[in-house]
């Protein structure tokens, strides 16, 4: 893709407000009873001007899985693009950001699992699955190139795509864990064992990527 989809779907607030309204109702109601009419409740719109913006609700929920997506992944990006403190501080928040408030969430980790069931049986869910997980792993090979090299270690393509594999099941993984909320252990705990495990992933000394919030 050209441009992120972060960046794209932000540019009209209107928009976003259906689409919050979109995932709102599929949380509440399922796939099933999340209707056109309800959408539009819930936005204080009319169905009319949802219309204006989407040919259909096939069309409409696509972009939501596209909008929840894009949020995701756009919200460690900031976090990183914050950072001030180099290159492996900058990973260091990317990663942090993606197991805590407000990545962390049980209601996105359920709308993803809403989703990602369709992937399989839908082209399009299918398309922007692709597409989003392409744009976290190039996100996260352009933030681990540096540390690599800052370290002497391998910083070639094929290896920080290796690395970024990893790292994105580790994220994942811990991100649909603390999500879920089962109470077995505090989620403020992600972050730091998220460091620590990426860390060992890519053969860094330990606190490289230390984080102040981690600690």
């Amino acid at each position: 893709m050209t441009q992120r989809s972060y960046q794209r779907l932000g540019e009209d607030a209107r928009r976003n407000a259906l689409l919050e309204a979109t995932l709102d109702c599929l949380a509440e109601d399922g796939m099933g009873g999340a209707s056109v009419r309800k959408i539009a409740e819930r936005a204080g719109v009319s169905a009319g001007l949802i219309r204006h913006y989407f040919l259909s609700k096939d069309e409409m929920v696509h972009a939501a899985y596209a909008y929840l997506m894009g949020n995701l992944t756009g919200a460690a990006a900031e976090s990183a693009r914050m950072a001030s403190e180099g290159p492996a501080q900058a990973l260091a928040h990317f990663i942090a950001a993606n197991v805590k408030h407000p990545n962390l969430s049980s209601r996105k980790v359920s709308l993803w699992a809403t989703f990602i069931g369709r992937v399989r049986s839908g082209q399009r869910y299918a398309q922007i699955h692709r597409e989003s997980y392409r744009e976290f792993l190039d996100l996260l090979e352009a933030l681990i190139h540096p540390v690599l090299t800052q370290h002497n270690l391998p910083a070639d393509p094929a290896t920080c795509h290796s690395h970024a594999i990893a790292l994105n099941g580790l994220i994942d993984g811990l991100w649909i864990e603390g999500s879920l909320g089962h109470g077995l252990y505090d989620p403020a705990r992600l972050p730091r064992i998220a460091l620590s495990a990426a860390e060992g992933i890519l053969r860094l000394p330990n606190d490289t990527l230390a984080h102040p919030t981690a600690r």
